[in-house]
């Protein structure tokens, strides 16, 4: 509005210039003068901002993840529908259409407290406290659970498409897991300490995750080969969702109620709801559109906003 509104008042006074001479000849500096401030006006725009695109009604139950399936031109929401660790059989798999309504509110029933989710194949895979549960696209039904030994929060999910690998964290054993599709075998991929509360994750390539953490607000990069792990930024309270943008380039939630733009390392919120008790939780991102969709937990619906970079 501001720029705008600048834009004409220097289109005023240039046009008056032009009709008019002698003793507006001095009007010169003046003119020049609001165009620099026009100037300045763009130059101080944001390098990256959020622009609210639309939201869903309340009719999801304590939304925690959404995911884009680029191939089905769809979204899925997991919806834990009470608390996070209450093996109730409330939980349930929504689809939503890319710009935001409900195409089947209950598309999958019968998880308990559903959180991340991962697509392989024609299946997707959700974990479910201390299930791994594979459901097919096709029927919308639950093929299989794999329970997971000694798991307490299981929690978000990444795929591997070139070799049939499922790796999902567990938040409160400080575990990453992988489940071999092809066998049906879970093994511990990384126990440690140093994952630091692991949560969200992001298959980048055939060597690298990247990890949001949820206990020492850090965001990591883990080599698939030799699991050494190191930190690519840090001051993300309780980090949720990952998603990439670009090269070097991720948009990393917190739960608490903060979105943050992460380049080479450098950090940029661009999302506070905070003040509003407005959670953010398991991030999704369609990549053609640059939407970025946030699911609110308590608050019952996923909102969306398009990525504007303008650098």
């Amino acid at each position: 509005m501001k720029s705008y509104f600048l834009g004409a008042v220097a289109a005023s006074f240039l046009m008056a210039a032009c009709g008019k001479t002698g003793e507006n000849a001095n009007n010169t500096t003046q003119d020049t003068t609001t165009i620099a401030v026009q100037a300045d006006s763009v130059a101080a725009k944001p390098k990256v901002e959020l622009v609210k695109l639309w939201e869903t009604d309340t009719t999801l139950k304590t939304c925690e993840s959404v995911l884009f399936h680029a191939s089905a031109n769809i979204l899925y929401v997991a919806n834990i529908n009470g608390m996070p660790t209450d093996k109730d059989k409330n939980g349930f798999i929504s689809k939503l259409t890319p710009d935001g309504k409900i195409e089947n509110l209950e598309w999958v029933k019968g998880l308990n407290a559903p959180k991340g989710m991962g697509v392989l194949g024609n299946k997707l895979f959700v974990t479910d406290i201390t299930d791994l549960v594979e459901i097919d696209i096709a029927t919308g039904k639950i093929a299989k659970k794999y329970p997971v030994k000694g798991s307490e929060f299981l929690n978000d999910i990444t795929t591997d498409e070139a070799t049939g690998k499922v790796y999902f964290t567990d938040m409160k054993k400080n575990k990453i897991h992988v489940l071999e599709a092809k066998t049906g075998k879970i093994t511990d991929f990384i126990a440690a300490d140093s994952l630091g509360s692991p949560n969200g994750l992001y298959f980048l390539d055939a060597n690298t995750l990247i990890l949001a953490t949820n206990g020492d607000s850090k965001l990591k990069k883990i080599d698939l080969t030799t699991k050494q792990i190191t930190t690519i930024t840090e001051g993300i309270d309780a980090g949720d969702g990952v998603e990439k943008v670009a090269e070097d380039t991720y948009l990393v939630s917190s739960w608490t109620g903060e979105v943050f733009y992460i380049k080479g390392g450098e950090k940029t919120k661009l999302l506070d709801t905070q003040a509003d008790k407005i959670n953010s939780a398991d991030i999704g991102y369609i990549p053609a559109n640059k939407t970025l969709l946030v699911p609110t937990f308590f608050k019952n619906k996923v909102v969306a906003y398009q990525l504007v970079v303008n650098e």
